[in-house]
């Protein structure tokens, strides 16, 4: 059987703020959404390690067909964050295991929105509907340990840190550790 959250993957997320938009990417959005990887490759390269396979906006498209289908299976949902009715960044589920009733964030916003509280709005709604609508138990954040503004988000938030993988990920020339954070439900109900 299903689990009932599962039916709510396709979702748009609202706040107050009409200025900010937390929604499904669409095919259009696949030039803006290269534009700004493209524009934000050498600061988002330190960090993300499929920026060499993103080359042209049609691989960007690809992207976008194949979160589709993570969503069609249930695995993750990646969603756009929109400044206005500018694409700034991308936040979401990189992971959804129903079994165990966890979710994985992740996140990445255009310099020139960072530092705007936009990617910390993102997983507040995130962390409410993984909680709220879809019953998991727990959301965990995982960070490069020298990625501070990365880390910032799941502290702000409340999260514990519960500890280092080492080499966790292979970053076009080096491995890198992860710091993972981790939100249980009952903690984030007590913490709202």
């Amino acid at each position: 059987m299903k689990n009932a959250g599962q039916k709510h993957l396709s979702l748009i997320l609202k706040t107050r703020d009409k200025n900010f938009i937390l929604g499904p990417l669409r095919e259009s959005d696949a030039k803006e959404l290269f534009w700004i990887t493209d524009e934000n490759r050498t600061r988002l390269r330190r960090w993300l390690p499929w920026l060499d396979g993103t080359k042209t906006w049609k691989d960007t498209l690809t992207f976008i067909r194949n979160i589709k289908k993570g969503m069609a299976k249930r695995t993750g949902v990646t969603l756009g964050i929109w400044k206005g009715k500018k694409l700034a960044g991308v936040a979401g589920y990189n992971k959804l295991d129903w079994i165990n009733k966890k979710a994985e964030l992740g996140y990445w916003i255009a310099g020139r929105y960072a530092g705007q509280g936009l990617v910390t709005q993102s997983c507040r709604l995130l962390i409410d509907n993984a909680f709220r609508k879809w019953k998991l138990n727990k959301v965990e954040i995982h960070c490069g340990v020298t990625n501070k503004r990365s880390r910032a988000i799941p502290e702000r938030l409340g999260f514990k840190k519960e500890g280092t993988i080492r080499q966790r990920e292979w970053l076009y020339d080096h491995y890198a550790d992860h710091v993972i954070y981790g939100m249980l439900a009952n903690d984030w109900k007590h913490s709202r």
